[in-house]
């Protein structure tokens, strides 16, 4: 009986030691998450002013994108409308 008890009073200690460091790393990255947080702003990306209508598409790429779309669809389905993002 006494290897088991040594085994259990090794397995505790073992999973005591796990769940310890394992709330170590959790506390220790939150505060580093709320540090960075607090001392490095977050870029902001300029907002770019759209200037009237967008660039239309070239011939050769709507037409590319026209056969894919009739090639998946089975010739069921039409592109009604392309804009760029």
């Amino acid at each position: 009986m006494e290897p088991l008890n040594e085994a259990l009073k090794l397995m505790v200690v073992g999973m005591a030691t796990v769940f310890s460091i394992l709330l170590i790393v959790i506390y220790l990255g939150k505060s580093l998450i709320a540090l960075v947080n607090k001392y490095v702003p977050e870029e902001v990306a300029p907002a770019v002013a759209k200037a009237g209508k967008p660039a239309p598409i070239p011939p050769h790429i709507m037409a590319a994108i026209s056969a894919a779309v009739s090639v998946i669809t089975k010739d069921k389905g039409k592109v009604a409308k392309v804009e760029k993002l």
